[in-house]
């Protein structure tokens, strides 16, 4: 499919928007036509005194032009929906949003007064969103909303990060390494890392920064042995008053890494969350992925959490795995719920490039995006019946079939690490390979970023440069401004 940009600069939404409905089918996109071409594969979005989108030599779609940019990208989103809704029969239920974070949207208006009700009006007329994702993203900002998020310049989390795992999953497209690959310098990164962390922790300091939540992600932490995981934390420990920190998590994730020297380390260093992340309960879609443990092995790893202590555990699932169906999901629930962990993830499959399914794979997974939905559905009647609510929600590009991500959670356990990364009313400190420092002022005005290097040996290699990155943060508190703002591109950030 090729899409033709005429006299606007709306080209990122219009081709989000078309690979939306062509997911399976390369999208190329032009300013001009392109002197080769078919005019069945062509879609022209052009402005003028008039908005109008056309597929081919078909009669265009058209609107009258506002003149204010926001405005006319908005309306030629609508008519690019609707004529691709028409040709393919599909409707996506987000609508015309391409943008991550669709509760931001529902706090804004919120802020300008809306009422639910005409909320629910706006959001159907003007963005195309189904009643049940609308219903959604108000309950799930009502709830975001009583945790009381401390938002502002001087607040800031401090993420750290482990880019290790027993073994890569077939659908992750993260740079987290294989540790059996890795043992020569996991040591050493973490010697480093905790240098990172201690630099960190003096610049804020510095700049009066009062930090909140500690979220060590990866990867998986775990895969460090106990005595490295001590050291790391032991770092954490001398560079914060652990007693002022609101909530500290660690990823235990694969219950292969889990023993109980490491949770009882974890639990002595004063974390106070974690997340057992099992995925699935069926042991073969758990071989298909490429997970190294079993179901039973993931139940036995939260009991035995449970009993040296860990008071709030959540657990991650995906929806959309390869070789899993609506049945088999159902019965990844049962087990679930029978665990009564304190929060419950349920993530949408993103079928990454980078990852085994970015290729071949691509379009099976895509044909089962019906079953998706029904994942999604039964795991959102069973939370509201078990007391979970849902309290963060984000979308991410190439999900199946543009659905979300949701976090549920019992009253009072809600990760706030997962609310604060995504609200961007509030700076996140980052340490460690691959990790993203992202700077906030104004309330989410002014955002800027500072990226450390990817892989865990060009880390180690450019150590000295990533530690002068980090200077930019002194930087930027100074002048209170970024050199850049981010913003635009995606409707409903």
């Amino acid at each position: 499919m090729r899409v033709v940009n005429e006299g606007h600069p709306f080209h990122y939404e219009m081709e989000h928007l078309t690979r939306m409905f062509y997911p399976a089918d390369p999208v190329e996109v032009f300013d001009g036509t392109p002197a080769e071409t078919r005019p069945d594969d062509v879609i022209t979005c052009r402005q003028g005194e008039t908005l109008a989108v056309r597929m081919g030599g078909e009669p265009p779609l058209t609107a009258p032009a506002s003149g204010e940019a926001r405005e006319d990208e908005r309306r030629m989103a609508v008519l690019l929906y609707r004529l691709l809704s028409g040709k393919t029969g599909m409707q996506p239920p987000w609508g015309i949003l391409t943008g991550v974070r669709p509760i931001k949207l529902v706090r804004e208006a919120i802020e300008r007064g809306m009422t639910p009700d005409a909320i629910r009006a706006d959001f159907a007329g003007r963005y195309l969103i189904a009643p049940e994702r609308i219903e959604l993203a108000i309950e799930t900002e009502a709830v975001e909303r009583e945790m009381q998020l401390p938002c502002g310049d001087d607040r800031y989390s401090l993420y750290v990060g482990i880019p290790f795992c027993p073994s890569r999953c077939s659908y992750c497209s993260f740079i987290s390494q294989e540790a059996p690959r890795q043992q020569g310098l996991i040591d050493d990164y973490v010697d480093h890392l905790r240098r990172e962390i201690e630099e960190t922790a003096r610049i804020a300091a510095a700049c009066s920064l009062h930090c909140d939540t500690i979220y060590i992600g990866g990867g998986t932490p775990t895969t460090l042995s106990a005595s490295q995981m001590a050291r790391l934390c032991g770092t954490i420990a001398g560079c914060y008053d652990l007693g002022a920190i609101r909530e500290f998590t660690v990823e235990a994730g694969r219950p292969d890494t889990i023993t109980e020297e490491k949770l009882r380390g974890l639990l002595d260093a004063g974390v106070s969350r974690i997340s057992i992340n099992p995925q699935t309960l069926d042991d073969r879609v758990l071989e298909s992925i490429g997970r190294r443990h079993t179901a039973r092995e993931t139940i036995d790893a939260f009991h035995l959490a449970r009993a040296v202590g860990m008071d709030n555990i959540n657990m991650d699932l995906i929806a959309g795995l390869p070789g899993d169906t609506p049945e088999g999901f159902s019965r990844t629930l049962d087990g679930i719920f029978a665990l009564e962990p304190d929060s419950i993830t349920v993530h949408t499959l993103s079928i990454k490039r980078s990852s085994r399914y970015g290729g071949s794979d691509r379009a099976a997974l895509l044909a089962r995006v019906g079953d998706v939905g029904r994942m999604l559905a039964e795991a959102r009647t069973r939370m509201a019946a078990g007391g979970y609510r849902p309290y963060y929600l984000y979308r991410q590009k190439n999900t199946m079939g543009n659905l979300e991500n949701v976090g549920y959670a019992r009253p009072g356990k809600e990760g706030l690490y997962n609310v604060l990364i995504m609200d961007e009313r509030h700076s996140i400190l980052a340490t460690g390979a691959g990790a993203s420092t992202k700077l906030v002022t104004g309330g989410g005005e002014w955002i800027t970023r500072i990226h450390n290097y990817k892989y865990p040996a060009e880390y180690l290699g450019g150590f000295s440069n990533i530690l002068e990155r980090k200077r930019k943060v002194a930087e930027f508190y100074e002048i209170r401004q970024p050199k850049h703002q981010t913003g635009g591109g995606e409707l409903g950030q």
